[in-house]
């Protein structure tokens, strides 16, 4: 493997950043909900995150930093990645999350790069508004593409791992795809499926 891409939530990270933070407003329910119909695959994703995100208009941003910095990490990602990195493959996070948690996940679990979206905030306070690289269904197979042609690296050497409906773009461009702890609509897309939540039972499975 040359290239593994990790989707950061519900896979690198155990939980929904964003879920985190409607926690913090009373909102886990409402936004939860919305989460699992796009990870289903039941709702278009660009819509579902414009929708939460506008649900956390007024969150303290110093509140979002605090939440991103305390996220429970998934059991075996430092491991799992530390491995990958040793064998020669460049790890990057794809998450239609937000980079206040995924910059800080590349501090703490040692991937190479992130890419992710930014939360809008003025006057220390969320606006409701998001931008940034994994806003659609397809961004995640667009960068993908991207990365392969940068560094030269074909789909047979390319793993991705995901678990939900917007990992399946990136999953078109790679020969070892993981669903873990996945939903079905991407056990379907997979080669490989984990159902414990363990990411070292990926070495078990891959040849390096």
């Amino acid at each position: 493997m040359k290239l593994c891409v990790f989707d950061f939530d519900s896979t690198l990270m155990d939980g929904e950043t964003i879920d985190f933070f409607a926690e913090a407003l009373g909102l886990k329910e409402k936004v939860a909900k919305i989460t699992e119909r796009a990870m289903e695959g039941n709702m278009d994703f660009f819509e579902s995150l414009t929708e939460r995100v506008a649900l956390l208009e007024g969150l303290e941003f110093s509140k979002v930093e605090e939440i991103c910095n305390n996220l429970p990490f998934m059991p075996g990602a430092k491991e799992t990645i530390a491995a990958l990195k040793k064998s020669g493959a460049t790890v990057i996070c794809f998450s239609g999350g937000f980079r206040t948690a995924t910059t800080y996940g590349k501090e703490m679990l040692g991937y190479d790069a992130d890419f992710s979206n930014v939360l809008h905030h003025k006057n220390g306070k969320l606006t409701g508004q998001v931008g940034g690289d994994m806003m659609f269904d397809f961004s995640k197979g667009d960068m993908i593409e991207r990365m392969q042609n940068i560094l030269g690296v074909t789909r047979a050497e390319t793993m991705v791992v995901g678990d939900g409906a917007n990992d399946r773009s990136m999953f078109a461009h790679a020969d070892t795809r993981i669903a873990f702890c996945a939903k079905e609509i991407l056990k379907k897309e997979a080669n490989i499926i984990i159902e414990n939540k363990d990411l070292t039972e990926i070495l078990t499975k891959v040849k390096l």
